[in-house]
């Protein structure tokens, strides 16, 4: 799109593609919501979004994905991806900063079908942001955090190499529940091989760079 180049912009890696979705994709992104994202009884996010029932479920990963797409500026954006393994969509990967510019440090979250969880696809949509942040965007540092029972979040984490950078309380569900913060500092990112970023520059005006 030509007012819109960030529906241009994807990532390829040797199991996936990260890409901008489509209106059919936000579709099927949706089903993959309302099909279940993690067990019952478990809530690995800081919003219980997953509590509703599976049609709101869907719904409200439109509505999230149209509020992104409105709300994106050079000062504050998120860029939310679709992951497409073996042509089909099975969750999402976003990534977020704040004046980047200045500070170039970025933010990442994600969710994965419950059904297509256990086959490395979360480490390697994780490294694909990775690698658009450091690669593409020139950061200096990415966060991430996760409940500490989060145990395949903190485990891709890890894998990643990112250090500890503290904890946080927060109010899940009328319990205190702590995260884990985490800093990965471009010096310790390795680049991987078969990761490849298209159609990035003319998006660059829209995230606070230069084109």
């Amino acid at each position: 799109m030509r007012n819109w180049p960030l529906f241009d912009l994807s990532i390829t890696t040797p199991l996936l593609e990260l890409r901008l979705p489509s209106l059919d994709d936000l579709d099927e992104l949706a089903d993959r919501a309302a099909e279940g994202v993690h067990e019952t009884g478990f809530m690995p996010f800081f919003f219980p979004w997953t509590d509703a029932e599976p049609a709101e479920r869907a719904r409200s990963t439109l509505q999230y994905h149209f509020r992104a797409w409105s709300s994106l500026t050079p000062e504050k954006w998120s860029i939310d991806f679709v992951v497409v393994y073996e042509g089909q969509i099975v969750g999402t990967q976003g990534i977020t900063a704040t004046s980047f510019a200045v500070t170039r440090e970025v933010g990442t979250g994600s969710w994965l079908g419950q059904r297509f969880q256990g086959k490395g696809i979360g480490t390697e949509m994780r490294r694909a942001v990775l690698h658009l942040a450091f690669a593409g965007l020139e950061a200096r540092h990415a966060t991430t955090e996760a409940f500490e029972d989060n145990n395949a979040s903190l485990a891709v984490t890890r894998k990643l190499g990112y250090r500890e950078d503290g904890i946080t309380v927060h109010d899940r569900q009328g319990k205190p529940a702590v995260t884990r913060r985490f800093r990965l500092a471009r010096e310790d990112w390795q680049e991987p091989p078969g990761f490849a970023i298209h159609n990035l520059p003319a998006c660059l005006p829209l995230l606070g760079l230069p084109g």
